[in-house]
């Protein structure tokens, strides 16, 4: 009887200790915090509200460099501040795809070229491979990320919130996934994630043969080498009338969604992590495109929270009302990014359920 007391109580206190640290368990909404001022000083300002929520001494900023010919990505100047005061490193991963960010020496000399001269570089996956078990995930049991993530106490992920042509939308999850992975677990996410292509569409003007960094599409007729393909989604950003699109399967887009959540869970977990979304250039491309789409809105402000899923849900909304629709990125991208923040919560990521706390009226 005392053995079958002593097992009850024993269970009875991993469950409350397990319902306790899961964030989708609580009705309290997550705070976000907002700041329409886009600049250096908004981002510090901002920052006093989740800076006791960094750990140890050691910590990363984990931003994108741009890609050549890109503009509209975070300028370096918007961070630096917050770097010098966090004495960060700042901290990417290479590339699946052909270009100067698909190996160290070219991408640390990319970044020097886009002003991030004030600060060390680490590109994590130069150390190796660190395989991290995915807990509850559908597709993948180990995620394959940058093995100097591990040197870190607090990842600080300072995101550009905007459009992509595959996901529909690149925020946290997508920098903390993709950002975090190394070029193998960059094209395990991607796998069999093929453009459609559409060549009564197509007037041969070039763009996707110009962007395309894998030289997998020939015109006249159009097509696409899938043995070449990376599945990275340019030419569908590039394409102005469409024939090169998602492929017409949900299902697909589906899969390649929760792959992206899959990656960035272990990622966030094994590291401390605090968020930063800022919402301006908001183009239908990503900040990985050389050509990039006009901006389809103005801009917005920044964001920070601690909880990955609130400043998902917060940005989109923002995002949503400036384009006066239920889902901007699926009317500019012709895809529906939202499922990540959907399928984050279920895995236990976080909450939808957020406060927006203007500091600026405080």
């Amino acid at each position: 009887m005392k053995k079958a007391t002593l097992i009850l109580l024993v269970i009875t206190a991993f469950l409350f200790f397990n319902c306790s640290n899961n964030k989708t368990t609580t009705d309290e909404p997550a705070n976000v915090y907002f700041t329409s001022d886009i600049s250096p000083e908004g981002v510090m300002r901002l920052f006093e509200y989740i800076k006791d929520n960094v750990q140890g001494d050691n910590i990363g900023i984990k931003v994108h460099f741009g890609e050549d010919g890109n503009t509209y990505f975070v300028p370096a100047t918007m961070i630096e501040p917050l770097c010098a005061a966090l004495n960060a490193t700042l901290v990417e991963t290479n590339v699946a795809y052909k270009g100067r960010r698909d190996n160290t020496e070219t991408h640390i000399q990319l970044a020097r070229d886009h002003g991030f001269t004030f600060a060390p570089i680490d590109i994590l996956c130069d150390g190796g491979t660190l395989e991290v078990p995915v807990v509850g995930g559908r597709h993948f049991q180990t995620a394959l990320l940058g093995k100097n993530l591990e040197n870190y106490s607090t990842i600080v992920y300072f995101t550009h919130f905007k459009g992509h042509g595959g996901s529909g939308f690149g925020g946290c999850i997508k920098n903390a996934s993709m950002g975090m992975a190394t070029p193998l677990g960059k094209r395990l996410m991607h796998k069999n994630d093929f453009p459609q292509t559409k060549p009564k569409n197509c007037n041969d003007c070039g763009l996707c043969v110009r962007d395309c960094p894998e030289d997998a599409i020939t015109l006249e007729p159009l097509e696409i080498n899938l043995n070449k393909c990376s599945g990275c989604g340019m030419c569908i950003t590039a394409c102005p009338r469409r024939a090169i699109v998602r492929p017409a399967d949900d299902e697909k887009t589906r899969i390649f969604l929760e792959k992206l959540v899959e990656y960035a869970k272990p990622a966030v977990e094994l590291v401390n992590s605090v968020y930063f979304n800022i919402i301006m250039t908001v183009s239908p491309s990503c900040d990985c495109a050389s050509n990039p789409r006009e901006p389809f809105i103005s801009d917005i402000g920044i964001l920070a929270s601690t909880d990955i899923v609130a400043i998902e849900a917060a940005a989109h909304d923002l995002v949503d009302k400036a384009h006066q629709c239920d889902d901007a990125f699926m009317s500019v991208n012709s895809v529906s990014g939202k499922h990540q923040i959907d399928y984050a919560e279920q895995l236990g990521m976080g909450t939808k359920r957020y406060k927006l706390i203007d500091i600026d009226k405080k």
